[in-house]
């Protein structure tokens, strides 16, 4: 088993624990004004000085914010670490590869 399914499958373990997406990091709903969180936000080395960069910031609560860079009060999504992590294995076995 490779180490994006074992991720996807914690994540799937966890999610049947929690009573919904919106409890899965107390405290912060999805598409909040990311201007309202208290976060320091941070963007890839990768990203290009136009500024089209996905930033994300670690919250309090656990969880992990994504917003994108170019409406910087527009809405961030929150995510648990283990659903991150599972995106990040996919990313990174070349999952997604196909929409860029």
């Amino acid at each position: 088993m490779q180490l994006h399914e074992k991720l996807r499958e914690i994540f799937r373990h966890a999610a049947g624990q929690a009573e919904s997406k919106e409890t899965a990091v107390p405290g912060v709903r999805n598409g909040v004004r990311a201007s309202q969180l208290d976060a320091r936000w941070i963007k890839s080395r990768h990203s290009n000085a136009e500024g089209n960069c996905v930033e994300v910031a670690p919250l309090t609560g656990g969880g992990i914010a994504v917003r994108n860079s170019r409406d910087p009060d527009g809405p961030a999504l929150i995510y648990t670490p283990a659903e991150l992590a599972a995106f990040l294995a996919g990313a990174k076995d070349g999952e997604f590869d196909h929409l860029v």
